[in-house]
């Protein structure tokens, strides 16, 4: 409950979006391979930035 108002940090925030476009990226991959791997692309690069945090 008291949780409900924190900020989440910025690797938490990463993780998020890191989550978000590898999950779209396998929903495309059924349907347009080259939009699938660019998502896995972006997905890489918000990785890198998760590492550099570390």
């Amino acid at each position: 409950m008291f949780g409900l108002f924190k900020k989440k940090s910025e690797k938490e925030m990463l993780g998020e979006k890191y989550k978000k476009l590898m999950a779209e990226a396998h929903r495309l991959s059924t349907t347009n391979r080259k939009l699938s791997d660019e998502k896995v692309y972006e997905a890489d690069q918000v990785l890198k930035k998760m590492d550099q945090l570390d």
